[in-house]
């Protein structure tokens, strides 16, 4: 049974952290989804991905290959068979996909009133909904579990 991470981006964008964690995820084993709630930021993603330091196998999904890609970026359903779930812009996750992914990460602007509501919904839902969830947010440039509610994965 997975955990959700949600990680409260208040020090690095979005475009720094990302890569970290996918790192961190292709490094365990985990096949990776992307999940975006808009096209316009996945194609930001996409570049940065490919223009980024260092090399993160990926791919936007609707492609031939999509089943073979270690990181999908996708508005919708992994095609890819991932284990680890990445959420970015306020795209939805539910219990079921928590509770079936290695990992699932939820990651959100602290600088935008909106995407700290939507983490506060996403957070009582599956805690509601009895998953494991952690809070982690930047301080000092180190990431701090601040919350934890349930069984960490």
């Amino acid at each position: 049974m997975g955990a959700a991470y949600f990680y409260h981006l208040t020090e690095r964008p979005l475009e720094a952290t990302l890569p970290v964690l996918i790192g961190k995820a292709l490094e365990a084993g985990w096949r990776v989804a992307v999940r975006g709630a808009d096209t316009g930021l996945l194609d930001r993603l996409d570049r940065q991905l490919w223009q980024g330091d260092g090399f993160l196998p990926h791919g936007m999904a609707g492609g031939p290959n999509d089943a073979d890609q270690p990181v999908l970026l996708t508005t919708g359903d992994a095609s890819n068979g991932a284990t680890c779930l990445m959420s970015v812009g306020g795209a939805d996750i539910s219990a079921a996909e928590v509770t079936s992914s290695e990992r699932v990460c939820i990651l959100f602007d602290g600088a935008d009133a909106g995407a700290l509501e939507q983490a506060r919904v996403q957070w009582r839902s599956l805690t509601d909904a009895g998953v494991a969830a952690q809070y982690w947010s930047e301080d000092g440039g180190r990431w701090q579990k601040k919350a934890e509610s349930g069984a960490s994965g």
